[in-house]
């Protein structure tokens, strides 16, 4: 949640606790805390179990230095990076619990078992929310959101092919339990969604759609074109960066408004949405927002003004 929340928001969150007092703990939860869309690394931590009844913010303040603003609801600084303004680029502290995006201050959300926690600072001229992320992956599929496991459905395009049989064992692999879908089911408050498929089939999905808007809409720093055989990939203004042709795919997150995130596996085609089918693994998604992937090469999304397939 951006500083700029306002006072009485702040002063709410601070009153719904800080995560001082008595309970049993939370188990298994981490912390990792980045700058510039998860390109550098500023720390992390896991513990078997914090003391007592946690909140995102006591857990941070108990493993970084940190700075709080708002009546401490709210982050400022998290060792000694703080936000603002930076050669004329607004820039903040956003954080995602298991991959999506929070909608109250720190000191307000509770941690549950298994709960990842992202912090990341960037600049948010581009987009104001990215309301999901893939970074945490395997979550939100195994713990899901504020202590509650969802249920995981996947629907494939009709080409699909291949892809859409790795995605589900990418997931099983990872104790996902999935139920399939027919395409054009609808998202909901109460379960995750996968969609595989090439971009030119997928896209008649409304939710997904909203990726060809733009990273303001969606918040996914990518688009397509050429009636999906070209794969933009955007840099963190939101300008075109790096373009992918037959064989590109995309790994993405998208949300809209309550409804639980999207997961996007598509392509510029069949090969490429298998390749981003290979790329469901915590190593290859690990701190990004997005991921571009072209055979066995890999692109973090949104990408520098001079990135380049690796």
């Amino acid at each position: 949640m951006r500083r700029s929340a306002t006072l009485a928001v702040a002063l709410t969150a601070l009153l719904a606790g800080c995560g001082l007092g008595s309970g049993k703990g939370t188990k298994g939860v981490s912390v990792v805390v980045t700058r510039d869309f998860g390109v550098r690394t500023v720390g992390s931590a896991r513990v078997a179990q914090t003391p007592g009844s946690e909140t995102v913010m006591r857990f941070l303040q108990r493993k970084f230095t940190v700075r709080t603003r708002y009546g401490g609801g709210f982050v400022q600084a998290i060792d000694g990076l703080s936000g603002g303004y930076e050669s004329g680029r607004p820039l903040d502290w956003f954080y995602y619990v298991n991959g999506i995006e929070a909608d109250k201050g720190a000191a307000a959300t509770r941690l549950h078992a298994g709960d990842r926690v992202w912090w990341d600072r960037h600049d948010w001229g581009a987009a104001r929310g990215v309301p999901a992320v893939v970074g945490s992956f395997p979550e939100p599929f195994r713990s899901g959101a504020g202590g509650k496991r969802l249920p995981t459905q996947i629907a494939c395009t009709d080409d699909a092919g291949a892809a859409c049989a790795e995605a589900k064992s990418r997931l099983a692999a990872v104790g996902v339990k999935i139920a399939s879908s027919a395409f054009g089911t609808g998202g909901g408050t109460e379960t995750l969604r996968v969609l595989v498929g090439p971009w030119s089939s997928l896209r008649a999905d409304p939710v997904a759609r909203r990726i060809e808007q733009g990273p303001g809409t969606s918040g996914v720093f990518a688009t397509f074109a050429d009636e999906g055989r070209r794969l933009r990939v955007l840099d963190d203004r939101g300008r075109g960066g790096a373009g992918l042709g037959a064989g590109g795919g995309l790994v993405a997150a998208t949300r809209l408004r309550e409804q639980q995130p999207t997961w996007v596996v598509t392509g510029t085609d069949a090969a490429g949405t298998l390749a981003a089918a290979r790329a469901l693994r915590e190593d290859s998604l690990r701190n990004r927002f997005a991921l571009a992937v072209e055979g066995s090469s890999s692109l973090p999304v949104p990408v520098g003004p001079k990135g380049a397939v690796s």
